[in-house]
């Protein structure tokens, strides 16, 4: 343990190798058909390495989770302290929230497999958090552009279904269909698309 823990401090990244270790064969195989003997071979590691920094499966399991909504809280955070229009906002949390996704596209579907499959025996983690706090700060910014004339006068939370309803689509192509993925540039033109359906009109 203790050489183990100075190759961590040696910038060798023990916890960092047990994380994409796991992030890797949960993805692969579910969290139910992963082990935690699979984990510590392919990160090189023993088992009481594993229980030192995690305990158990569960709990790296939840720390993948945990990570997750730590980096996304922070992205919304970002885009809620920008300025300008609030058409300029929404293009650029859904693009950072691509960014995001990419960056993390395994774990992602760690996330999405439990959530969306069967059964697989893994912990609680409250995902549908990630939709209502996106769902939350969109809303948010479509109220601004009706204040401030950009988007014409309705029912602002049905704008904000409009625009989450083409971010997820951009997310599940992704995920389950990469070759037709929309990718950032694809997103923003549908947002785009839907910026103008929302644009204050003159009356005839």
């Amino acid at each position: 343990m203790k050489a183990e823990q100075l190759q961590d401090r040696q910038g060798i990244g023990v916890r960092e190798r047990l994380l994409a270790a796991a992030t890797e064969l949960l993805a692969r195989k579910g969290y139910a058909s992963t082990t935690v003997r699979e984990i510590v071979n392919a990160a090189g590691v023993t088992k009481p390495v594993l229980y030192y920094y995690f305990q158990n499966k569960e709990g790296i399991y939840l720390e993948l989770m945990n990570e997750s909504f730590v980096k996304f809280e922070a992205l919304l955070n970002r885009v809620k302290n920008e300025t300008g229009p609030a058409s300029r906002k929404i293009l650029l949390l859904c693009d950072n929230l691509m960014v995001l996704l990419s960056e993390n596209l395994q774990v992602a579907r760690v996330m999405y497999a439990i959530y969306y499959g069967p059964p697989q025996g893994a912990p609680l983690f409250d995902c549908d958090v990630f939709h209502f706090q996106l769902q939350d700060i969109i809303h948010e910014f479509i109220n601004e552009g009706i204040a401030a004339g950009e988007f014409r006068a309705g029912n602002a939370l049905d704008m904000a279904l409009a625009i989450l309803g083409a971010a997820n689509i951009a997310i599940d192509m992704e995920l389950s269909h990469p070759d037709m993925a929309l990718g950032r540039a694809g997103l923003a033109r549908v947002l785009t698309v839907i910026f103008d359906g929302l644009k204050e009109t003159a009356l005839p």
